[in-house]
């Protein structure tokens, strides 16, 4: 075989390469809250190898609910590099919930939202998404879910809550039981976020940054 031939074939190779693995982007996550969703997407950001660190940013703004999609907005034209934007917010109490979260989309902002709130989605880790319908009850609950797991207290300030769930939870486990349950929500005819509940779609955001860390280090191998 020719040196050219050589050449030709690795240069496929690589191209076929560059088609499989998921491009790293910068991410900017803006949420309301000052605590519990602040703590744990910064948790993820520090478990990114220290290689990847430069090539994804999850920058955690806060601001008010129905402020959401025009922060995102805003920090998006002051700084190109934030090409995959997402809002996080929690149903609760929110008024215009699925407005935001529709107003969202239609400016090409993803959402990670979560119904009651985002310890729904912690629930996950512990293999389950129980059925409670207000946010009150969903953290009261986790609470004692937590201790029984962990053996110690849950609390909204915890800045090593996405550690603590990964060490005594297990994350993929979490995204499959997330993904169920939303699919179960859109083939039973509910497709409004205020009427799935309990539900969650921050898996998406969470599956898609993780996916691509590890691709990337598969590759760096």
């Amino acid at each position: 075989m020719s040196g050219k031939e050589r050449r030709g074939k690795r240069m496929d190779r690589n191209k076929t390469l560059s088609t499989r693995i998921p491009t790293l982007g910068y991410y900017l996550i803006v949420t309301d809250t000052q605590e519990t969703e602040k703590n744990y997407f910064e948790g993820l950001r520090n478990i990114i190898p220290e290689n990847l660190k430069d090539r994804l940013v999850i920058k955690v703004e806060k601001a008010r609910t129905v402020d959401l999609v025009a922060r995102c907005k805003d920090l998006v034209s002051k700084d190109p590099q934030y090409r995959i934007p997402w809002i996080v917010l929690d149903r609760d109490q929110v008024e215009g919930f699925d407005s935001i979260i529709e107003n969202a989309e239609r400016n090409d902002i993803s959402v990670g939202w979560s119904n009651p709130c985002i310890e729904i989605w912690f629930f996950a880790y512990f293999g389950i998404m129980p059925s409670y319908i207000d946010s009150v009850t969903c953290c009261e609950k986790f609470k004692d879910k937590y201790e029984a797991v962990t053996g110690g207290k849950y609390e909204k300030s915890n800045n090593e809550i996405y550690n603590k769930l990964n060490q005594y939870g297990n994350e993929n486990k979490a995204l499959e039981v997330a993904e169920r349950k939303h699919n179960t929500h859109l083939n039973n005819g509910r497709v409004k976020p205020s009427e799935m509940c309990p539900n969650t779609t921050i898996y998406k955001l969470v599956g898609e940054i993780k996916s691509k860390i590890n691709q990337k280090n598969i590759d760096s191998i």
